[in-house]
């Protein structure tokens, strides 16, 4: 039998906004079943457990609580035809509840994203650049760096992390984006998780992993991370020997 576990809003919005080819909503073999009351979900979990050798989840606070904190995901629709599932727009990842999101081009250029999520400062770590970014320049930090092996991103980890961490203390949302949202990104979040928290590149990397599945910063990016954790924690704690991939 499958184990119970209790999952909180923040996980469950992050689950559903998962993309690899398609979104998680529209892959054929997840399911996601919202139950109003929390004991009949209870009871239908266990029920579930039976036939799953994966953990099932039951929303912690049900259906209205999630609904309360991503009013922007309530639908009136009762059926989803494939290919509609197959259309549906994911949003950027929360790393941070209500403060700090991880996302892609794409979905910085959506003002129907930024509206909903209330993103009020970008971090764009990418070459690209876009006419949706020509307002208030301190509200956009760009790090125009490639996604390749030699590409130096470490000299922007100061001025990253004093950025996010300004617009943090003035209740500004914070959306860090690249191209894909995969490699770039994510290494700046690890960076910045690195310096807020104190703590190693392993633990920050466990922790962005839970929020964005197919997280990969490249090679070149993981070295330098290595470095930033000798500056913050006076040695490298993170063994790479073993892949953090």
């Amino acid at each position: 039998m499958a184990e119970l576990l209790l999952c909180e809003p923040t996980e469950l919005y992050n689950i559903l906004n998962q993309v690899s080819k398609l979104s998680r909503l529209a892959e054929p073999n997840y399911l996601c079943l919202l139950v109003p009351v929390f004991g009949a979900a209870v009871e239908c979990g266990k029920v579930l457990s039976h036939f799953t050798r994966y953990p099932v989840y039951i929303l912690r606070g049900g259906y209205e609580r999630f609904s309360a904190m991503y009013h922007f995901l309530r639908t009136q629709k009762i059926i989803w035809m494939p290919q509609e599932l197959d259309a549906f727009q994911p949003y950027p990842v929360e790393i941070m509840p209500g403060k700090i999101y991880l996302g892609n081009f794409s979905q910085a250029c959506d003002p129907k994203i930024q509206k909903d999520l209330k993103i009020k400062a970008h971090v764009n770590v990418s070459m690209e650049t876009g006419p949706f970014f020509m307002g208030d320049p301190d509200k956009l930090l760009h790090i125009p760096v490639e996604d390749t092996l030699d590409a130096n991103i470490s000299p922007f980890f100061r001025h990253l992390c004093h950025f996010i961490d300004l617009h943090l203390e003035l209740g500004s949302a914070v959306l860090v984006f690249s191209k894909l949202g995969i490699s770039r990104s994510c290494a700046a979040l690890l960076a910045y998780l690195m310096h807020r928290n104190e703590q190693t590149l392993k633990r920050s990397w466990a922790y962005l992993k839970r929020c964005k599945n197919n997280m990969r910063p490249n090679q070149g990016f993981v070295r330098q991370l290595l470095l930033w954790e000798k500056i913050l924690l006076g040695d490298v704690v993170t063994d790479v020997s073993n892949p953090l991939y």
